[in-house]
C-alpha cells in the first residue's frame, strides 16, 4: 500500500465504523447488493474448481507413482537380509526369485501405463485447471473494481454528512460558509465517482454471470470424457495385465493363506517376538495395592488370635512396633470392619467392630490384638459416595397460561435478501416477516422480525399480506 493510499485509509476509518456498527445514514442499493452477492457465490465456487481439478490432477498421478513405489519396496523386502559381509555365500541370491520377478513385470506395467495417460492427464491440466486459473485472473480484476466502488461509497457517505452538519447549523460564520462551499463540491465529486461505478458493475455483472454459464458447460462436458478414458485405460490395462506368480483362480482369503502357510506360527515361535522391555518385578513395598483387590494376609503385627494359639505366648518385642506408611496400604488391622466385597469371599468374624467406632470389648477380644497398634477404620468408598450424593433439584414451576397474542401485520419476501451491515436482516423468498415498524413508501427500509432477529431491510423486497 502507497503512503497516498495509507492517507486515505486513515481517513476513511471513521465511515467504516460506522457503517459496520451502522450508525448514522449509509448509501444501499439493493439491486448492486444482489447482484454482488451473486458474484462472491461465483468467486468461491470458481477457487473450488481450480483446486478440485488440481487436486484430481495430482490425484491420478500420485496413485501411479505410489504403486511404482510399492513394487520397488516389495522387491527389497524379497531380497535377501544378511548382516555376514565376510561370507562370500551372502552375495549369492537367496531370497524370493519369483516374487522378485513379479514385483519387477509388475513394475513395468504401471510404468507403461502411466506413459499412456500422461497424455489425458496434460489435457486435464491444459482444458480445465487453466482455464479456470485464467476466470480467477478475471475474477480478481473484478474483485479489485468492486472493492474501489466500496471505497467510493465511503467518501460519499462521510461528505454527505459532513455537508448536512453544516446545513443543520443555524449560526454560521464565514469560516463555516467557507467549510459548506467546500463541502458541497467534495459531495458532487463523491457523488460522480460513486455513481460511475455503481452504475457499471450493475450493468456488467448480469452480462459476466450469463457468459459462465457457457464456459462452465464446455469445461464440465470435458472433464467428464477425460476422466472416461482415464477409468477405460486403467481397466484396460489392468485387465490384460498377467503375472504368473499370482493365481487368480483362487478366492482372494484362500490366496493369501495359501502364500502365507505356516509363516505366521514360526515367526510367533520365536522367543525375540516376545521380549519384554518393562524390566524386573518391582520391590513389594513400593508396588501399588490394588483397588479391587481384597485386603492381602496379615503380617506379624496383625495376625490376630491365630499367631498367639498357634505359639501359645503373645508376640513380644518387636511385633509392638508402628507399620511403616507404605505396609499400612498392604496390612489390614484386626479392628478395621470388612468391606461389602470382601463379606462373600471371607468369613466374618463374631466380634466385628462398627464402622465408625471401636468399643474397649473389642478390643480385648483376643489376646494378640492387644499388642497391633490400634487405627480408626475409614468409612467405606460407597458409604462416603453415598453420603457425597447431591438431593434432586425441586421441580421447575408450571407454565403459566398462555395469552392470546394480538394480530401482527406480515409481509410475505418476494426475493433473497442478504445482510449487508450491522441491524440488517436476512431473508429468503417466500419467508414470512413480522412487520415492526414500516413507512407508507415501499421504496424505503422497514423494520421487522423473522426467526427471532429483528432489522430493518428494503420495502420493495416484500408485499404485504391482506
Amino acid at each position: 500500500m502507497s503512503f497516498r493510499g495509507f492517507q486515505k485509509s486513515v481517513v476513511r476509518a471513521p465511515q467504516q465504523f460506522k457503517q459496520k456498527f451502522n450508525l448514522g445514514e449509509h448509501t444501499k442499493d439493493a439491486v448492486y447488493i444482489d447482484s454482488e452477492r451473486r458474484f462472491q457465490e461465483l468467486e468461491t465456487e470458481t477457487k473450488r474448481l481450480h483446486d478440485e481439478s488440481k487436486k484430481y490432477f495430482e490425484a491420478i498421478n500420485g496413485m501411479l507413482q505410489h504403486q511404482i513405489e510399492f513394487s520397488k519396496a516389495m522387491t527389497e523386502i524379497y531380497k535377501p537380509i544378511s548382516g555376514r559381509m565376510s561370507d562370500p555365500d551372502s552375495l549369492v541370491p537367496h531370497g524370493n526369485i519369483e516374487g522378485i520377478a513379479a514385483c519387477e513385470e509388475y513394475e513395468a506395467v504401471v510404468k507403461d501405463l502411466q506413459e499412456t495417460l500422461a497424455p489425458e492427464l496434460e489435457m486435464i491440466e491444459s482444458r480445465i485447471i487453466r482455464p479456470a486459473n485464467e476466470l480467477l485472473d478475471v475474477v480478481k480484476v473484478i474483485r479489485k473494481t468492486a472493492v474501489k466502488r466500496e471505497h467510493k461509497k465511503l467518501d460519499y457517505d462521510r461528505h454527505r454528512a459532513t455537508l448536512k452538519k453544516l446545513q443543520d447549523k443555524k449560526d454560521r460564520s464565514a469560516k463555516d460558509e467557507k467549510a459548506m462551499w467546500k463541502a458541497e463540491n467534495d459531495v458532487e465529486q463523491a457523488t460522480q465517482e460513486y455513481n460511475y461505478f455503481n452504475d457499471l458493475l450493475k450493468d456488467e455483472l448480469p452480462k459476466l454471470f450469463a457468459l459462465e454459464r457457457q464456459f462452465i458447460q464446455p469445461l464440465f462436458q470435458s472433464f467428464y470424457y477425460m476422466q472416461l478414458n482415464i477409468f477405460y485405460t486403467l481397466h484396460e490395462k489392468m485387465q490384460h495385465c498377467d503375472i504368473g506368480y499370482f493365481d487368480l483362480t483362487l478366492d482372494i482369503e484362500e490366496a493369501f493363506h495359501a502364500k502365507r502357510g505356516d509363516v505366521q506360527e514360526r515367526a510367533e515361535a520365536l522367543s525375540i517376538v516376545k521380549f519384554k522391555t518393562t524390566g524386573m518385578k518391582r520391590p513389594p513395598k513400593y508396588q501399588r495395592p490394588n483397588a479391587l483387590e481384597g485386603p492381602k494376609t496379615a503380617g506379624l503385627l496383625t495376625a490376630g488370635s491365630s499367631t498367639s494359639t498357634a505359639t501359645g505366648t503373645p508376640e513380644a518385642g518387636p511385633s509392638v512396633t508402628a507399620p511403616r506408611p507404605w505396609e499400612q496400604q498392604q496390612q489390614a488391622p484386626a479392628v478395621t470392619a470388612p468391606r461389602p466385597w470382601e463379606t462373600k469371599a471371607q468369613p466374618v468374624e463374631a466380634h466385628a467392630p462398627p464402622p465408625y467406632s471401636v468399643t474397649p470389648s473389642t478390643l480385648h477380644a483376643t489376646p494378640a490384638a492387644s499388642y497391633a497398634p490400634v487405627a480408626s477404620p475409614k468409612p467405606s468408598a460407597l458409604s462416603m459416595a453415598a453420603a457425597a450424593k447431591a438431593k434432586p433439584p425441586p421441580p421447575k414451576p408450571k407454565p403459566k397460561a398462555l395469552q392470546a397474542a394480538p394480530q401482527v401485520e406480515t409481509v410475505t419476501a418476494l426475493y433473497d435478501y442478504s445482510a449487508q451491515a450491522e441491524g440488517d436482516l436476512s431473508f429468503r423468498a417466500g419467508d414470512v416477516i413480522e412487520i415492526v415498524t414500516r413507512t407508507a413508501n415501499e421504496n424505503e427500509w422497514w423494520i421487522g422480525k423473522l426467526h427471532g432477529k429483528q432489522g430493518q431491510f428494503p420495502g420493495n423486497y416484500v408485499q404485504l399480506n391482506s
